[in-house]
């Protein structure tokens, strides 16, 4: 069973309703239509400290998450826009799993190697491709691959309130970006685990 891992960095924890979780969700959904198995973390709603290192300590929620994020074969990020960037939280997620980046797996491979990064980016300013470009730059320096379209986003009209989660259907453009997102997603990781990348 191919297993995926979405951890949603809007800065509000729950139950606050969430436009990257909304899209986050939706692109779950298409995985699990797939025959992939997901589980979905509010980021807001564990306490993960800042820092580079596999446990910072003290009631550190990152080492469980870590395990997650290692047991699964494709992961998600789900970010809004912050004044053109990734939110603070998905920055922490990026930093943290950096602590693992010199470590290898028995064939001498970065421990991401083999599983799939996607990303997903709202937001009612631009910056989308913006954003994304800055995580799939951390994701593939991490070890991640990515398959082809590995983004779905929305971003509403610059300085107006509305978000994702307001709009009363999901655009068109939106839907089918995210399924496409999933298929190639779903497809590669399964090519991976069947054809592994080579030791170093």
């Amino acid at each position: 069973m191919t297993r995926a891992l979405a951890l949603v960095c809007t800065l509000s924890p729950s139950p606050k309703p969430s436009s990257s979780e909304l899209l986050a969700d939706q692109i779950m959904a298409e995985l699990a239509g797939l025959d992939v198995r997901g589980e979905t973390l509010r980021i807001a709603d564990h306490d993960v400290r800042p820092g580079v290192a596999p446990d910072m300590g003290d009631g550190d929620a990152w080492p469980g998450i870590r395990k997650k994020v290692l047991a699964a074969d494709i992961l998600l990020l789900a970010t809004p826009i912050w004044l053109g960037h990734p939110s603070s939280l998905c920055q922490r997620v990026l930093e943290r799993l950096n602590a693992d980046i010199s470590e290898t797996d028995d064939g001498g491979r970065q421990l991401p190697y083999g599983k799939v990064g996607m990303v997903a980016v709202v937001g009612n300013e631009d910056g989308a491709h913006k954003v994304s470009a800055d995580v799939f730059q951390g994701l593939n320096d991490l070890g991640f691959t990515l398959a082809p379209g590995a983004v779905s986003y929305w971003v509403g009209e610059a300085q107006h309130g509305t978000d994702y989660r307001d709009l009363e259907q999901t655009p068109e453009a939106v839907r089918s970006t995210t399924r496409s997102m999933a298929l190639n997603a779903a497809h590669l990781a399964r090519v991976l685990a069947d054809a592994p990348y080579p030791p170093r």
